[in-house]
């Protein structure tokens, strides 16, 4: 019935909602119809997920608490991200990610989402930000080499197997996002710890095996031998590291 109510109410381009909240050990996706949402208190219960669709490019809380090890995870887009609360409570191992998604062979990397985070009260032992780029896409794995043919009894010898293909080089890391932390004067430096990094490069293509030569062959008048191996093929190289983002933070 809650989330029924919460997606009844985030029906606008700038949507309203009272109280959401996230229960332990799950997961609640807002609705992604609207691209500024309003709320008045998020509550994320210990190990509970507060997913961010793409579309949504600003989330204003009036109040925010995040339980232990409780997460928002905002979901990659090229648009920036805007989260401004007006106070926050973080639990022990709380974290807003706005990481990149890792490449495939169908698609390349995103980069860390870029994201302007606004806190005008804060307490909490640590603000963690994760907003890394994804790894890069994996090189491909060489093709194995073919077997060589086997010989006949009146006729030809075995055959060479062939070389294995080598392996893709990966493709390089994603970057990282840029970050703006907008924070009370109050809040320890040293309790503010933000990931910028490139994501890591894609991992090396696996060489090809090589292809077994043909196998000897006794016959009634001669011996055949067999044939010799092909060789194997290179691995890939790894990818390069994708560039870092960077973190300004700005004393209210």
């Amino acid at each position: 019935m809650r989330s029924l109510c919460l997606l009844a109410a985030l029906c606008s381009p700038l949507a309203f909602a009272q109280v959401v909240t996230v229960e332990t050990n799950s997961m609640l996706r807002l609705p992604g119809n609207a691209p500024v949402l309003q709320l008045e208190r998020l509550d994320v219960a210990d190990f509970g997920t507060l997913l961010v669709p793409a579309s949504v490019t600003q989330l204003n809380i009036g109040e925010l608490h995040l339980g232990h090890e409780a997460r928002i995870a905002i979901v990659p887009s090229e648009q920036a991200f805007a989260l401004k609360a007006g106070r926050a409570e973080l639990g022990s191992g709380s974290q807003i990610s706005a990481r990149g998604a890792p490449g495939t062979y169908q698609k390349a990397p995103s980069p860390g989402r870029n994201l302007d985070l606004r806190i005008d009260a804060l307490s909490g032992s640590l603000l963690s930000v994760d907003a890394r780029g994804g790894a890069g896409v994996p090189g491909y794995v060489g093709l194995d080499g073919a077997n060589g043919d086997e010989p006949g009894c009146t006729w030809g010898a075995a055959g060479q197997g062939a070389d294995g293909d080598n392996g893709g080089d990966g493709h390089p890391g994603a970057p990282g996002a840029q970050v703006r932390l907008q924070l009370p004067r109050n809040y320890p430096a040293a309790q503010i710890q933000v990931l910028v990094d490139g994501g890591t490069g894609g991992l090396a293509g696996a060489a090809g095996r090589p292809g077994a030569g043909g196998k000897a062959k006794g016959c009634f008048v001669y011996q055949t031998e067999g044939g010799k191996p092909g060789r194997p093929g290179l691995a890939g190289k790894p990818g390069p590291t994708g560039p870092a983002g960077s973190v300004t933070v700005q004393r209210l």
